[in-house]
């Protein structure tokens, strides 16, 4: 793990200016910079730079943060990366914490091998241009049989494997077992990386007589090969590939994700096909959003690498129909990962490789667009041939693309298709909808569903646990600072009780949704939006981050809400002091989270320096941005900047605020900002109240309609409605105070 003194020298000495103009092409306007945005195709430049501040944002698609998060989101690093990456280009030591014995040996094994496969890279490129037999035999088949230019070659790395034996009259060539040796690689790792396997107590290249094709990890390391051999001989394998290792595991790899993840991030599209060449054409034909799974099987690891850049996979199959049906398996798979596919059937006798080589960029992305399909239209279209005239077969074919739709983890989505599937087949919906709902039933019977819960689960644990390894250990801790009315939600909050002003605003008086003391995913909160609180909320996190550590200034008069004649109190006691009182949490989970971080960020700096100038509201201000603007964590990062710099607009509204410094106005903003919060609380929580009681009183209709309830039941329906009604009435008391003293305030 890195450690904080190293963490912290790096990001004094990013340059964030000279960190992006490495990427992009930067022009000066005014104190900023601006340039056309590298992460989505504009043609006016909306992506601008602060160097004073140390943020990019682009007001185009929203992409903003620090360097360290632009090196994260152009190169697709992780944060830890992303250091190691600003440290080399300032020439910064890194400093890792301590590791046990078991750790460095591990670490030591894995960057040996890494070495040698790099190394071996580099033999193999070099033996492929700089011996007679490399360039008569693989440079050939890359430059005729293949079409590629020598700048595709280099690009990937593309190599031969000498046979060690005098080619053409010419000496033999060094072969990569004596080479590595004699430069000091051990014969270990050549074994254990899988490059070379004994032979009468020699070292033999696994590889030898064959062109390579170098597999790199997602960070761009060497760490497998890919051999064919162009030998005729049928009984010699076509395709050799290095054996799984400890830094090689073809199931969570893909061919070329290096060379393509920044594409696919900056399309939010990615092509999947099957071999190397395939990959290498589409490249050199100018689409590099393309990936392979390398002639395996698709596995669930290799879907969400490709998920951490698009949900948008389209896959393309040549005209072999018998390799399309056993591919199907890797279509639903993709489903069940919440991947929305389409397929590309190509014309008969083509591949993608053969296809990219014969056509223009836009001649191939026209075809793309035109010919892609869902997977209902693909597989009925593939299945339904001989089904016309056989109930039997047509009914198998149903159930096949039922089974499909039901691994499709979004109800929504569900939906859309079984519609789109009841009209291509001519079926009624409502059977189909059964049908789906059967099989998924079925599925969480036998126990699938929570296994794979169980799986993702520790998926995510296994990737947080790396990060917070290989990342400082500070930045990469839980954030332990209770939010705003922790202890509140500690209570049993049943009703609305006494508060700072009048009425207790807690959970408890809202209802089923919102009373949970969970913390939902950000996944749930875009499932379940609320779209009356998230504005406000936004707004006070705004005032928290720009202004948390200046006072606010009351008359004795003016303390709203306060229990004692407080005169002067900090932007973020004052937030966190009013959120506490009435039991409120912020219920959007990003910025409830930079709530939280907020007070650790504060904690943190303060203990770190205590000084009269580690206090001074304008320096811990900055301090605790800067905390955020350069946090682990890229999605908080790219909101801060989002909050505090929003777009300049110019009118003349806006124009005569600016002439008002924002610093003067916080006395009457911030409890302005604090008391629309608690409206809009308060009328989220009645619409949430005023839901439950028309399902209860519908519910109770419906009893009446069917049987007749019972008087047990009876009395706990009404009993249910007399407590919203209850809770109702005390809410609309608590708004017409609220809005009584927002009219004080304005």
């Amino acid at each position: 793990m890195i450690d904080r003194a190293t963490v912290e020298k790096i990001l004094d000495a990013t340059e964030i200016v000279d960190v992006i103009s490495d990427f992009v092409t930067l022009k000066r306007r005014g104190a900023n910079y601006i340039a056309c945005c590298p992460f989505h195709n504009e043609k006016t430049p909306s992506f601008s730079v602060s160097p004073s501040k140390g943020i990019f944002k682009c007001f185009g698609c929203g992409k903003a943060g620090s360097a360290v998060t632009f090196v994260m989101e152009h190169e697709q690093m992780t944060y830890p990366e992303a250091l190691k990456y600003l440290a080399r280009k300032y020439g910064i030591e890194v400093h890792e914490q301590e590791e046990s014995a078991e750790d460095t040996a591990d670490r030591l094994k894995r960057e040996s091998m890494i070495a040698v496969s790099e190394f071996a890279s580099r033999f193999y490129a070099d033996a492929l241009f700089n011996t007679a037999e490399g360039h008569s035999v693989g440079l050939s088949y890359f430059r005729q049989k293949r079409g590629f230019s020598d700048e595709t070659i280099r690009k990937f790395g593309l190599g031969w494997s000498p046979s060690g034996r005098s080619f053409a009259g010419e000496p033999a060539a060094a072969t990569l077992p004596r080479t590595a040796l004699q430069n000091g690689y051990k014969a270990e790792y050549l074994l254990s990386t899988g490059l070379c396997y004994e032979h009468g107590g020699e070292l033999v290249d696994k590889f030898r007589e064959r062109v390579i094709f170098p597999i790199h990890s997602l960070s761009g390391r060497v760490i497998a090969f890919g051999g064919r051999t162009l030998r005729e001989d049928k009984t010699v394998a076509k395709y050799l590939n290095s054996p799984e290792s400890d830094i090689y595991h073809k199931s969570r790899s893909l061919y070329g994700i290096y060379f393509a993840k920044s594409a696919i991030a900056r399309e939010q599209k990615c092509y999947l096909v099957e071999g190397y060449t395939d990959v290498i054409s589409m490249h050199q034909a100018g689409i590099e959003n393309v990936t392979a799974s390398s002639g395996t099987s698709l596995t669930t690891d290799q879907i969400r690498l490709i998920k951490r850049f698009t949900n948008n996979v389209t896959v393309l199959y040549d005209g072999d129909a018998a390799g399309i049906k056993a591919s199907l398996r890797g279509i639903n798979m993709l489903l069940e990962e919440g991947m929305i596919i389409k397929v590309v059937l190509l014309p008969d006798g083509e591949d993608p490789d053969s296809f990219a080589r014969s056509h223009t960029r836009q001649e191939i992305l026209d075809f793309l667009s035109e010919h892609e399909t869902d997977f209902i239209e693909f597989k009925y279209d593939l299945l339904s041939s001989t089904i016309e005239r056989d109930p039997i077969r047509k009914a198998e074919l149903i159930r096949d693309i039922i089974d499909t739709i039901a691994v499709i983890p979004d109800q929504i989505a569900r939906s859309v298709y079984i519609e789109q599937c009841a009209q291509r087949l001519g079926m009624k919906e409502d059977v189909l909808f059964a049908e789906v709902a059967r099989v998924r039933r079925k599925r969480i019977e036998s126990g699938q569903f929570e296994q794979r819960r169980r799986e993702e689960a520790a998926a995510r644990r296994a990737a947080a646990e790396d990060a917070v390894r290989a990342a400082d250990g500070e930045d990469g801790r839980g954030y332990g600072a209770p939010a705003a009315g922790d202890s509140a939600y500690g209570q049993d909050n049943t009703g609305i009780g006494p508060g700072s002003g009048g009425f207790r605003l807690g959970a408890g008086s809202i209802g089923g949704d919102t009373a949970s003391v969970g913390s939902p995913s950000l996944a749930e909160a875009a499932m379940n939006p609320k779209p009356l609180l998230d504005p406000v909320e936004r707004e006070l996190v705004y005032y928290l981050l720009k202004f948390g550590e200046y006072s606010m200034t009351f008359d004795e008069s003016k303390i709203y809400g306060a229990e004692a004649p407080v005169i002067r109190i900090t932007v973020a006691e004052y937030i966190s002091a009013q959120l506490q009182d009435d039991g409120l949490e912020l219920q959007n989970p990003l910025y409830r989270r930079m709530f939280q971080m907020y007070f650790s960020f504060r904690d943190q700096l303060l203990e770190e320096d205590s000084s009269e100038a580690g206090r001074d509201p304008e320096v811990l201000q900055g301090r605790i941005l800067r905390q955020f603007v350069n946090c682990q964590d890229p999605q908080v990062s790219v909101a801060v900047v989002d909050i505090t710099e929003a777009k300049y607009v110019i009118n003349v509204k806006e124009y005569l605020k600016s002439q008002i410094p924002e610093r003067n106005t916080i006395d009457r903003n911030v409890p302005k900002a604090v008391s629309v919060y608690k409206l809009k609380y308060v009328e989220h929580a009645c619409s949430q109240l005023m839901a439950e009681l028309g399902r209860l009183q519908s519910g109770s209709a419906r009893d009446v309609a069917l049987s007749g309830p019972g008087q047990e039941e009876q009395s706990s329906a009404e009993s249910g409605q007399q407590e919203i009604m209850r809770k109702l009435k005390a809410l609309l008391q608590a708004k017409n105070m609220i809005v009584r003293e927002l009219n004080r305030i304005s």
